[in-house]
């Protein structure tokens, strides 16, 4: 199958950023490789991590972990816990959430091995409450799990509470390791780090708070073909609902990616490109799969040329409020990811 689109994803830039992160939190470091490792594809993610010496990974879902037999014994996690009909796999432990899940697990047969436990210590999502810790008792727990909310934001009081809390429960509750800090909490300071950090985004080159800026390299590259290169006369107009208009005679490449494919139309008369070092502006609304480009500094720009899109996460969440998070995950179906 010819692929129209195409990701192209360094491998270098991701064991830099896992380094940059496990010198940072000076602790073990793992990953969130859930959602298909952030859409860059999840065994191929989990491979050169573990080729970096992570050993501790983490998904949502017992389907997503069934793509990961490769992991060595104990070294995958799943986040949503143990469901109802869910079939645990032997090495893989479930992170229990609500004391439902723990009497399924003690139900079990699989009651004697080790399993992960997320407490609720703010953030009001998943996770035990401290009055129901009392569930626990003949759990063999390898890792007490907590989550922090505003770790993004470094004043926030919220994070200090959660951390004060969480030690609280560490000291209450017998555990192999403890875990609370994600992306953002890893630069808070080692105190948030505890035994074990879950980077996800800044792992894939997201900027998870501004002490991060300048740390992590950008993974991922989108790249997409000219379909067709067009001369608009000054005074017309270009794409839908005529949102551009042409001051002088433009030359416009029409390429083959819009909001199915993630390019979200918030990039409309936003977003840029690269073609021979020269930056092409989208001008003009992004449409379903077409999008078009002020190609009038690249003249000689012909059909079928590949140009580089512009998408550096924070800067791009920044130009169009999208988070970081979804920019990455919601890149469609329809590329060819290759790795380098």
């Amino acid at each position: 199958m010819l692929f129209p689109l195409a990701l192209q994803h360094r491998k270098s830039a991701l064991a830099a950023n896992f380094r940059t992160l496990r010198n940072r939190a000076d602790t073990a470091t793992g990953a969130a490789i859930k959602a298909n490792a952030y859409g860059l594809g999840v065994q191929e993610v989990a491979r050169a991590l573990l080729e970096e010496g992570c050993r501790d990974f983490f998904v949502s879902t017992w389907c997503e972990a069934a793509e990961l037999h490769f992991l060595p014994t104990e070294t995958l996690a799943v986040l949503h816990g143990l469901g109802f009909g869910d079939q645990p796999r032997p090495g893989v432990r479930p992170v229990l959430v609500t004391p439902g899940q723990v009497a399924r697990w003690k139900a079990s047969s699989w009651s004697s091995e080790p399993c992960d436990v997320m407490v609720d210590t703010g953030m009001n999502r998943l996770g035990l409450v401290p009055s129901e810790l009392e569930c626990l008792e003949g759990l063999s727990i390898h890792t007490l799990h907590s989550h922090l909310a505003c770790a993004d934001e470094e004043d926030h009081p919220l994070n200090a509470a959660q951390l004060a809390l969480f030690r609280d429960i560490r000291a209450a509750v017998p555990a192999r390791r403890y875990s609370l800090a994600n992306s953002a909490g890893i630069y808070r300071g080692r105190e948030y780090s505890f035994d074990l950090v879950r980077p996800g985004l800044a792992l894939y080159g997201g900027i998870p708070c501004t002490k991060a800026r300048g740390f992590l390299k950008q993974v991922t590259s989108v790249w997409a073909r000219v379909i067709q290169v067009r001369h608009v006369p000054a005074g017309d107009s270009v794409g839908y609902s005529a949102t551009f208009r042409a001051e002088r005679d433009t030359q416009v490449a029409v390429i083959n990616i819009g909001y199915a494919d993630g390019y979200r139309r918030a990039f409309s008369s936003l977003g840029t490109a690269r073609f021979d070092g020269k930056t092409l502006p989208v001008i003009g609304r992004v449409s379903m799969d077409l999008v078009t480009l002020d190609a009038s500094s690249v003249p000689a720009i012909q059909e079928g040329e590949w140009v580089e899109l512009d998408f550096d996460l924070e800067r791009c969440s920044t130009l169009t409020g999208i988070s970081q998070y979804e920019l990455l995950t919601g890149l469609g179906q329809r590329f060819q990811s290759t790795w380098t």
